[in-house]
């Protein structure tokens, strides 16, 4: 918990929201796990934050107890923070996510030329889709045609 809230504290952040799968007897008033509470459901973690970046959220299950989840999560956060630190990022790109790769917003009039490649949109959709070996910006494209279509 100790490295968790100094990494927060270190991107300016506060209202910390710790998800764990514990049963509601197994927390204390003040949020925390009661120190006799039984193993969760799952190992499982979650948390979200506000920063200077805007709300953050990490999860993982990875490690088998949720007390090593949440010590990977604090720890991943402070190899962000070096990535600042060394000079490969500037301004915290690292925060800012996947959504920021995106080479551009739909564009139905691509989706149309593809899904008559492939023949149909259902067969469009699953050509494309990342799942089955597609790519992605191809796939959003799909679903903007059949979306301008009403299908």
């Amino acid at each position: 918990m100790e490295l968790l809230e100094r990494e927060v504290r270190m991107l300016q952040g506060g209202e910390i929201v710790i998800g764990i799968g514990l049963h509601e007897r197994d927390i204390r008033l003040d949020g925390r796990p009661r120190a006799d509470a039984r193993p969760p459901l799952h190992p499982g973690v979650e948390v979200s934050f506000d920063s200077k970046y805007g709300r953050l959220s990490y999860a993982t299950d990875v490690f088998h107890t949720w007390q090593d989840n949440l010590r990977a999560i604090a720890l991943g956060l402070e190899a962000l923070r070096k990535v600042d630190r060394y000079g490969v990022s500037k301004r915290g790109q690292q925060y800012a996510g996947f959504a920021q790769l995106s080479a551009g917003g739909p564009d139905a009039d691509r989706g149309k030329a593809l899904v008559e490649q492939a023949g149909s949109i259902r067969d469009a959709l699953y050509k494309y889709h990342p799942d089955h070996g597609g790519n992605q910006r191809d796939f959003v494209d799909v679903q903007a045609y059949r979306k301008a279509v009403g299908l």
